[in-house]
């Protein structure tokens, strides 16, 4: 464990049972949030490929216009 986190711990063990739990159910959500992006990539490299590749197939053909945040 990280001397961040044992830091964090600690102050949090202070803290009223149920502020304890709230901080507790944001932690394990953004943890349960990362898992399924994590997962959800691992499952689509292919296809990221197949548009990273296809991306670059436009480009090169002059098929692609920069990006102007002004018009967004």
């Amino acid at each position: 464990m990280t001397e961040l986190l044992e830091r964090a711990i600690a102050l949090m063990q202070a803290l009223p049972e149920g502020e304890q739990d709230a901080i507790a159910s944001v932690i394990l959500a953004e943890i349960e949030d990362e898992q399924h992006w994590d997962e959800s990539f691992s499952r689509s490299t292919d296809t990221l490929a197949q548009l990273a590749a296809s991306a670059m197939t436009e480009y090169h053909a002059g098929q692609t216009q920069k990006l102007d945040p002004e018009t967004l």
